[in-house]
């Protein structure tokens, strides 16, 4: 099933072919579009002609760093997620083996040890987790049981919550609505 997230056809084809690149452009999902955020990964890819874990681990930081700053830039806060990035990768090949896809299917796990596995992630906190627990259970064919109890609301069928529910504009165009209102429901709440 190809990903439909970017809007830019190469950038979702890195992201439905290989598993670093989607769990890249979730880490880099903060505080900028999830269209920027998940682009990210092709950015890499064509800079420095890899998004491979074991390259970008072993490359030159202050290098990486100044990847993630050329126009257009690959984040809006270029040094920190760079760090993040490579730590990522670094984990990546120190845990998995190099292999990202190992964390959802080594040892046939279930969707508890596999948010439990992704929590353990650089980068990776119980939101973000959820959410790509979400995104690998409704489009990459994840069959952990109990994905969808481990996800939480992000697993919930018909639900338009985050990048798991985008499939193509209009998905997109619900998702930002139902953050919208989520904003705007926690601000009034505040005052």
């Amino acid at each position: 099933m190809a990903l439909h997230i970017t809007g830019d056809p190469a950038a979702d084809e890195l992201l439905s072919d290989d598993a670093f690149a989607l769990l890249t452009g979730m880490l880099l999902d903060q505080q900028v579009t999830m269209e920027s955020a998940f682009a990210g990964p092709e950015k890499i890819r064509a800079r420095i002609g890899s998004i491979d874990p074991a390259t970008i681990a072993g490359y030159e930081p202050e290098a990486f760093v100044e990847v993630f700053k050329q126009t257009p830039a690959v984040h809006r806060f270029p040094g920190s997620m760079a760090g993040r990035v490579q730590a990522l990768a670094e984990a990546i090949v120190d845990d998995w083996g190099g292999e990202a896809s190992a964390i959802w299917t080594q040892g046939d796990p279930s969707g508890a040890e596999v948010l439990a596995r992704l929590k353990k992630l650089p980068g990776f906190g119980d939101q973000k987790a959820r959410i790509f627990l979400a995104l690998l259970g409704k489009q990459r064919d994840l069959t952990a049981p109990g994905w969808r109890e481990a996800a939480g609301a992000y697993g919930e069928e018909g639900a338009f919550r985050s990048v798991a529910d985008i499939v193509d504009a209009e998905s997109l165009t619900k998702v930002r609505a139902t953050k919208q209102a989520a904003k705007a429901a926690a601000k009034a709440a505040k005052a």
